[in-house]
């Protein structure tokens, strides 16, 4: 019997976790699709006693503050999708972002909105590596363009400034990655940002680079000087 239990406990523990990762993929996907020319950098949904918020980063907070119709209609949508009611209820807040360079989500965005009006590729992603490399924190950024480009065959173009960490932990804890796919005359192009910050050995979040040394500047010499007394020579 304490075997079952044990499982069925497992089972429970799984099935919740899973809930809560197709949720927050599935209103991921939505959000990116509505709030994607506002910025839109990702959610933060944090669940307690009196109900569900919803926290949405965005580099144009205040252009959907603005629009409060667009708020409502957003809401009403995930309320009939996940079955909010009154008893269950549930609420927006927009937050803006602190730098809007350093948003990979962003600059997805501005390089895909570019593109759509035919400004060269090479063009728009020179202009990205200089906005990022202007705010003197990231320490490095790469933007892959992939598909037909230019004529009939499809390639992928990397563009890289300064470095990235690619491996372990900290890639997932210090580099900001975003996907857009762009639908032109000749084709589909996918777009990939990541930009790498590391806050110059200051905490993210809790956590720090692994190989972040700080040297420390060396401690002042303090000798006591002693005041000597007139040397007397002996009679030899």
């Amino acid at each position: 019997m304490e075997t079952s239990a044990r499982k069925g406990r497992v089972a429970t523990k799984t099935r919740k976790f899973v809930a809560d990762g197709v949720f927050q993929a599935e209103l991921n996907e939505f959000l990116t699709r509505t709030l994607g020319r506002y910025g839109y950098a990702g959610i933060e949904v944090r669940i307690s006693n009196v109900g569900t918020e919803i926290r949405i980063r965005a580099s144009k907070a205040e252009d959907i503050m603005k629009g409060q119709k667009k708020i409502r209609e957003i809401k009403s949508l995930i309320e009939k999708r996940f079955n909010y009611s009154e008893a269950n209820k549930f609420d927006i807040k927009i937050i803006p972002l602190p730098a809007t360079a350093l948003c990979s989500a962003w600059q997805a965005e501005n390089i895909k909105a570019k593109l759509l009006q035919g400004t060269p590729v090479r063009l728009v992603v020179s202009q990205v590596l200089n906005n990022v490399k202007r705010t003197n924190i990231a320490k490095g950024v790469e933007v892959i363009i992939s598909g037909k480009v230019r004529g009939q065959r499809a390639k992928a173009q990397k563009y890289k400034w300064g470095f990235l960490v690619t491996t372990g932990q900290p890639k997932r804890d210090f580099i900001d990655e975003a996907v857009r796919h762009v639908e032109l005359r000749q084709g589909v192009l996918g777009i990939k940002v990541k930009i790498f910050v590391d806050n110059q050995g200051r905490k993210k979040e809790g956590k720090m680079l692994p190989d972040y040394v700080k040297i420390h500047e060396p401690k002042e010499d303090t000798f006591k000087t002693k005041e000597r007394g007139p040397t007397t020579s002996t009679p030899q």
